[in-house]
């Protein structure tokens, strides 16, 4: 389904203006149509189903559910959901706006979005055919790993303060209270469509132009990874050179099945496994696109609690993976 909206980028950009696929201007460019055809795609039928459903069901029940004694199997079930959907990072957060609004626990709403950019099926594939099982079992365990412990911490915290105040009402419109079941009247269908209707153009009015300027930065970067540099002065192991290659990944832009072939080139030149795989995490799960679109829904507050957190995991990580070598 989704690769629908690459072949579309590909008929507009290659075939209807010509250019060349393997130019920078080209690729960034069927970048940017891909991305944002896929961003409002995604926010109109989520936002716009998981409304319907909040005002047509009993979505208490499944909220209650995963926010009680089952709250760690949660964490659990919302990365292993974040794994195995193939949603980049900034595709993700149309699903996590959906989840707010359904009023599903931030922890578990976290744990999703921080391990969707890192892990897709076709990552994983392309990771067995270059790197091998073993490589592959690492990245995979240690996305989940990230997203079910940053899930975790930002329930803690109580993250779900630190939202902007239209992502806070949501979710706080759809958190238990007491007897409002037993209250509940049943909404005709029509009424329930004019409440998707009306959550979803509200959303859509303050994130829409965030979605272009998000996606333009990405794709303005998009290919730009300097491998060369990379390997030649990351390539020793010392211990700042993890921190480094976290750092240097943040203003690039990728997703997870982009950044596998440099994975793949970085390896095998002989750089690290562990500074390797905390400068791909890194360009997949916190390039600025992301937090420019994040932003419009987080407080500056918790976007920095995030930021610190992923980047802190990725170099712990990073220096875990390159000291058993």
């Amino acid at each position: 389904m989704l690769s629908l909206f690459s072949d579309f980028a590909a008929w507009l950009i290659y075939g209807l203006l010509g250019l060349d696929p393997d130019s920078k201007l080209g690729s960034s460019l069927h970048f940017f149509v891909e991305d944002t055809t896929k961003i409002f795609f995604l926010l109109v039928v989520m936002i716009y189903v998981i409304a319907l459903a909040r005002a047509s069901l009993n979505v208490e029940r499944v909220r209650d559910y995963l926010a009680g004694k089952h709250r760690v199997i949660g964490y659990f079930m919302g990365s292993l959901s974040g794994a195995i959907t193939p949603f980049c990072s900034c595709s993700s957060i149309p699903v996590f706006l959906g989840f707010t609004s359904a009023g599903i626990p931030i922890g578990i709403t976290m744990s999703f979005l921080l391990t969707s950019p890192l892990i897709n099926e076709v990552a994983v594939l392309l990771l067995l055919s270059l790197v091998g099982w073993k490589i592959t079992l690492i990245y995979v365990s240690v996305g989940v790993m990230v997203g079910i412990a940053g899930g975790a911490f930002l329930d803690i915290i109580r993250a779900e303060r630190m939202l902007q105040p239209f992502a806070l009402k949501a979710y706080q419109s759809a958190a238990p209270t007491e007897g409002r079941d037993a209250g509940r009247q049943r909404l005709s269908f029509k009424d329930r469509r004019e409440f998707a209707k009306h959550e979803l153009f509200d959303i859509l009015d303050r994130v829409w132009k965030w979605v272009f300027i998000g996606v333009g930065l990405g794709a303005a970067l998009h290919g730009f990874v300097p491998t060369s540099w990379i390997e030649g002065n990351l390539g020793a192991g010392q211990w700042w050179s993890v921190p480094s290659a976290v750092l240097l990944g943040i203003p690039l832009y990728s997703n997870a099945t982009g950044v596998i072939p440099v994975m793949e080139s970085l390896i095998g030149k002989g750089l690290p496994i562990g500074t390797t795989l905390a400068f791909c995490m890194s360009t997949v799960a916190a390039s600025f696109p992301e937090f420019i679109l994040l932003k419009q829904v987080m407080t500056w507050r918790l976007l920095t609690t995030i930021f610190v957190l992923l980047l802190g995991s990725f170099t712990v990580v990073g220096w875990a993976l390159n000291a058993i070598g």
